[in-house]
């Protein structure tokens, strides 16, 4: 009882104290939590401007008042907690800026027609480089989209992101007039980048090689990966979950898996997410050159992208950018949007084996399919069409084959390809694109063709893979699959909207 004595002396000199000269404050205390049940969740956050440690500091003064005070908040929080399970996430807008057009009905159909869009690289001298060939954008313009005096300044991959996510608005109905009636605070923007301003930064060393007084004030800022999604957040006023994430060529399904997972847990109910990349400059080709990953087959570019076929020498480089709006379900059909389809969810796993290759067994591979049907509540018998990753990769195209038919192979309706077999490879907006061909697959009931499949590896089964022809399917469930340099995973699945 000795020990008890000092704090209990405190805690009865406390309480007398308050009891002899805090009536007042007792009031206040009651009347600003009045204020707080009158006023909505909002007085949470503009009654009490004091930090949260100052606000705990203040009422322990009296500690019978702190219980008093504190508990009604902690209700309010458990009051507004979403209900998880019944958050659906839509999809409700895409936007795309690719080297096969820059409106997603265009871009599918140049896909389901067959169009390649490789050829040889024009935006610089590369007549010394091995490779000279990739999936490059010719005809691009800002107009409309991006303010002169910051498109002057920008990097590609910003320009680029910019563009297809105010297309993505635009295409799912998000007007400014609309625009003005959302919550602002629910609205967010997660997309990803792979390798950031590569032309800025390039420029930044190109101009200290002089002083440090001819570099671009905006080379840092405009270089790193998250700014992209920052301006376009200022552009928009939008206050909500603003991030990027870069895992190299899985850059895309992380943001959008991301991006849903905020509006499941009812931090928003609109996001603006995918992936945007502009690496065709010389450092960018010079470096993949010397991973010793790209196609060298430079005199014929329509063929040198061929997933699974035995001839293939490597991956070739794109550029473009790929952009979802993501919804909560009640959200879209209050503002009466156009719904594509909806997402059921996904998952992330890594090989942690090796910088470039993939695991030998494809365990990383098929676990993180496995986890993205437990995520999505997803049978594998309803799986009947999947967007590979195949790059045109000795390896990668086998290992990701092995997986998917170790998971899905005893269906007889399972239908795959790549895209990249017509776009290249734009690294981080690569999910973003095929995740817009997936949701196009659902809409129009027709899969791409598999270009420049002429000489199938021998393990491959040509009847699960879509041949040199676009092919009638009936989507039930689509799962697009991106993998990144650093072992990174990532599988998201969509699905009529029903």
């Amino acid at each position: 009882m000795a020990a008890a004595a000092p704090p209990l002396c405190a805690w009865l000199v406390a309480a007398g104290a308050h009891a002899d000269c805090g009536a007042d404050e007792h009031h206040r205390q009651q009347h600003r939590q009045t204020q707080c049940f009158d006023a909505g969740s909002g007085a949470t956050f503009g009654l009490d401007r004091r930090p949260l440690g100052a606000r705990r500091r203040g009422s322990a003064r009296s500690g019978m008042a702190m219980s008093v005070a504190l508990q009604p908040e902690r209700v309010i929080v458990e009051k507004k907690r979403p209900d998880v399970k019944q958050r659906r996430v839509v999809v409700t807008g895409m936007g795309v800026v690719t080297p096969l057009g820059h409106d997603p009905d265009v871009f599918y159909n140049n896909l389901l027609d067959g169009h390649s869009g490789i050829s040889e690289i024009e935006t610089f001298d590369c007549s010394k480089f091995p490779t000279r060939i990739a999936g490059e954008i010719k005809s691009f313009s800002t107009e409309g989209w991006v303010v002169p005096k910051l498109s002057k300044r920008m990097d590609k991959f910003m320009l680029y992101l910019i563009t297809a996510g105010k297309k993505a608005l635009e295409n799912g109905g998000l007007t400014e007039e609309v625009r003005n009636d959302l919550d602002k605070t629910r609205c967010g923007v997660l997309i990803g980048s792979a390798m950031g301003g590569m032309k800025v930064f390039n420029d930044a060393i190109e101009a200290l090689r002089v002083s440090y007084r001819k570099m671009n004030p905006f080379c840092v800022p405009f270089a790193t990966t998250n700014m992209g999604s920052a301006i376009l957040a200022m552009d928009l006023g939008w206050m909500g979950p603003n991030y990027s994430i870069s895992t190299a060529c899985a850059t895309s399904n992380f943001c959008i898996l991301n991006a849903a997972n905020h509006i499941r847990r009812g931090e928003a109910d609109v996001m603006l997410c995918g992936g945007s990349d502009a690496p065709l400059i010389p450092i960018g080709l010079g470096g993949f050159v010397a991973c010793r990953a790209l196609s060298q087959r430079n005199s014929d570019p329509t063929k040198a992208s061929r997933p699974w076929d035995m001839d293939r020498d490597g991956f070739v480089m794109g550029e473009g950018a790929g952009v979802l709006v993501l919804e909560e379900l009640e959200h879209a059909k209050q503002r009466g949007a156009t719904i594509y389809a909806e997402f059921l969810g996904g998952s992330f796993t890594c090989d942690a084996y090796h910088m470039t290759e993939p695991h030998p067994e494809g365990t990383g591979i098929t676990l993180c399919i496995e986890k993205a049907l437990a995520d999505s509540g997803v049978a594998r018998e309803e799986i009947n069409y999947v967007n590979a990753h195949a790059t045109s990769t000795q390896s990668g195209d086998l290992k990701e084959y092995e997986a998917i038919v170790r998971c899905f192979g005893q269906n007889p309706q399972l239908r795959v390809n790549s895209t990249k077999s017509m776009t290249g490879h734009l690294i981080g907006a690569a999910g973003g694109i095929e995740a817009v061909a997936c949701i196009q697959a659902i809409r129009t009931g027709w899969v791409h063709p598999n270009l420049n499949l002429e000489n199938p590896e021998k393990v491959v089964d040509v009847g699960v893979l879509v041949g040199a022809e676009k092919e009638r399917c009936e989507v039930k469930v689509a799962l697009s699959n991106s993998f990144g340099f650093g072992g990174h995973n990532s599988s998201i699945l969509f699905a009529p909207f029903k």
